[in-house]
């Protein structure tokens, strides 16, 4: 039987030989393949859901990771903190703001450290950061806006934006505590009428006795005198044992004891507005009840009124130095060593009305030397040098032989420590004047300050011949001993032991 051909096809069976059978094992796995990706393609997701889906995925990851930073930042802030740490308090508040922009508080935290490190210019850049981070910026952000003017002194733009605050009405404890910021603020630009307004309108918010007391006070800088005691007497029926009461009441009762003759002067002033005589008597009487400031309104008012006033000058001056203000006294030559009674601490009454004389005389009669010449006395006796040696200088500008100009000059001088100066015009005052005992006695003294012993014994005993003083004879026996006069340093001292017993 012949061998069956390789190529045959047995027609019988429908089988096909060795090379076709492995022809249709491929073709059988290919339909198998096929037939599993029909069945796969009946559950085919699309890619874009696959996508979304991942990137859910990620996000719950990332926020999973986010919610275990900001739980480990706030741990952390809480233990800064405790600690008072404001640098890691502001390192951790930005942290968790950057993660999760409307934690409010947090924001506040951050600010409120800023303000206390007085970092103004990064409280700046939080408040900026803080608005552009969320939809609706809180009314917190307005009043932190305010309080960065305020530091500034740019108060228009702090009161903008604190009024912008309260417009969104906040709670009544932030309101209450606006309103009083900005009566602060009309305070430091002495805008009293204003200041009253929003001290009652806090009060209308927050009644408190400390809340009275405030506008109590500044009743009284509006001479509102009825209202500011009505204010002091509500505030001590709330709390007599407030800080604030305690404070006040005492000074409030002080100048209850002047109110009649203030309120007299009110009526006077109200007649005659430009009286600076008036203005400065009422001035007068707030310095010794104690209220320095009113004293300033009204001697600052009788300054505008009659500048070239000395009295004017020196009651405003003390008043400063009273409130602390010594550079502002300084720029009116006010000096601090200014002479005051020992029993009032203040000017003498019996100097400001001889100032007040002195600057009449120098008003009616200006071209006389002599009122400016008895002016710069009472200024150097109330220990103001500068401004007695301007009056003095004045009044040889008018007239250069006048004795008593030159004696004040000349004392004037040696105060300054200028006493070589000082001599040529004490020497010029006993020229023009060789009667006047004060004036030698003083050109002695400047004598031997510069160790000229001869011409200073001299000048002492011209000064001995017409008036004998202790003075004179203890500064000539100090001389006579220096060049070796025992004998006549002796006989003025036993001079000077009758004279005085005490001198032992």
């Amino acid at each position: 039987m012949p061998a069956p051909s390789a190529n045959r096809t047995d027609s019988s069976s429908g089988e096909l030989g060795p090379v076709t059978l492995l022809s249709r094992r491929a073709l059988f796995n290919r339909k198998l393949i096929e037939s599993g990706n029909r069945s796969r393609s009946r559950w085919r997701i699309p890619a874009r859901i696959l996508i979304f889906s991942f990137l859910i995925l990620c996000a719950t990851s990332s926020l999973r990771a986010a919610s275990g930073d900001l739980s480990r930042l706030h741990t952390q802030l809480s233990k800064a903190e405790k600690a008072e740490d404001k640098a890691a308090i502001i390192e951790l508040s930005r942290r968790i703001v950057a993660l999760a922009p409307n934690e409010a508080g947090t924001w506040e935290t951050l600010l409120q450290t800023q303000f206390e490190a007085q970092d103004f210019d990064d409280a700046v850049k939080s408040l900026d950061a803080w608005q552009k981070a969320v939809k609706q910026p809180p009314a917190a952000i307005e009043d932190f806006r305010g309080d960065i003017f305020a530091q500034r002194k740019d108060y228009p733009n702090a009161e903008r934006h604190w009024l912008a605050f309260l417009a969104k009405k906040p709670s009544a404890a932030d309101a209450v505590n606006t309103y009083d910021k900005l009566a602060d603020l009309c305070a430091d630009q002495a805008r009293w009428t204003d200041n009253v307004a929003y001290r009652t309108k806090a009060i209308s918010a927050g009644d408190t006795a400390a809340r009275r007391v405030f506008r109590a006070c500044t009743l009284l800088r509006l001479h509102e005198w009825d209202a500011a005691y009505a204010d002091m007497a509500k505030a001590n029926k709330m709390d007599s044992t407030d800080a604030q009461v305690k404070q006040w009441l005492p000074q409030f009762e002080r100048l209850e004891r002047f109110l009649p003759e203030i309120k007299a002067l009110d009526v006077r002033i109200a007649t005659s507005p430009n009286d600076a005589g008036l203005l400065l008597d009422r001035a007068r009487l707030f310095t010794l009840a104690e209220r320095p400031l009113l004293a300033l309104d009204d001697c600052e008012h009788a300054m505008k009124l009659e500048p070239a006033s000395m009295r004017a000058r020196i009651q405003t001056g003390e008043a400063l130095l009273d409130v602390k203000r010594d550079e502002d006294a300084a720029k009116l030559q006010v000096s601090p060593a200014l002479a005051r009674t020992a029993g009032t601490r203040h000017v003498s009454e019996k100097a400001l009305q001889e100032l007040g004389d002195e600057d009449a005389s120098i008003r009616q009669s200006p071209g006389k030397s002599e009122p400016l010449a008895a002016r710069a006395k009472t200024l150097r006796e109330l220990r103001q040098l500068a401004l007695a040696l301007a009056d003095a200088r004045a009044a040889l500008a008018i007239d250069d032989k006048s004795a008593a100009a030159h004696f004040e000059a000349a004392q004037d001088l040696d105060a300054l420590d200028q006493s070589k100066e000082a001599l040529i015009h004490a020497v010029k005052a006993t020229e023009l004047n060789p009667n006047d005992g004060a004036a030698w006695y003083f050109r002695g003294v400047l004598e031997a300050k510069r160790a000229d012993f001869p011409a200073a014994i001299e000048s002492q005993t011209r000064s001995l011949k017409l008036g004998e003083t202790l003075d004179a004879l203890r500064a000539r026996e100090n001389c006579e001993r220096r060049i070796g006069q025992i004998d006549k340093a002796d006989a003025d001292l036993k001079r000077i032991r009758e004279l005085d017993p005490t001198k032992e």
